[in-house]
């Protein structure tokens, strides 16, 4: 998919911050409001802007602790990859999930409030899934870099 330059200054503005007015953008990108309007529904029927969304403090709703974990399932089968996908959907703790290559099977990002809270996930939602065969725990201490943006 090719994009102007407008474009791409506009799915920049609109990661940024897609609370803004359309004549905000408009005054932005010197065009009208309706040119504006125009491009972020083509945008959208595209399919390249799929939603908008708040993002959420961590700290402040008490789930700053960020866990890694590495997922190996027991054998890795369709009925396995399908049934451990299925269940992983389910947990509200999991913000991100990847199925990967290399020596895992999965990666996970966890959000919990502490140490003991990702102990009692652990032992009482993760663990409990069928067919997992070991798990690696890495604990975020700085996060770095953290973005939803894209860049084009």
């Amino acid at each position: 998919m090719k994009f102007d330059e407008i474009d791409i200054k506009l799915l920049g503005l609109l990661q940024n911050d897609s609370k803004k007015t359309t004549k905000e953008y408009a005054l932005q990108l010197n065009l009208s409001v309706t040119a504006v309007y125009e491009r972020i529904k083509r945008l959208e029927k595209l399919g390249v802007v799929t939603k908008y969304v708040a993002l959420v403090d961590k700290k402040k709703v008490d789930k700053a602790f960020t866990v890694l974990c590495h997922i190996k399932l027991v054998q890795h089968i369709k009925e396995y990859v399908l049934q451990f996908e299925r269940e992983i959907l389910k947990l509200n703790e999991v913000a991100e999930c990847y199925h990967t290559s290399g020596d895992y099977d999965y990666i996970l990002k966890i959000y919990v409030a502490n140490m003991e809270e990702y102990r009692e996930f652990m032992i009482t939602k993760l663990t409990a899934i069928n067919h997992i065969g070991s798990t690696q725990s890495s604990f975020v201490i700085n996060e770095v870099k953290s973005t939803t943006e894209v860049f084009i």
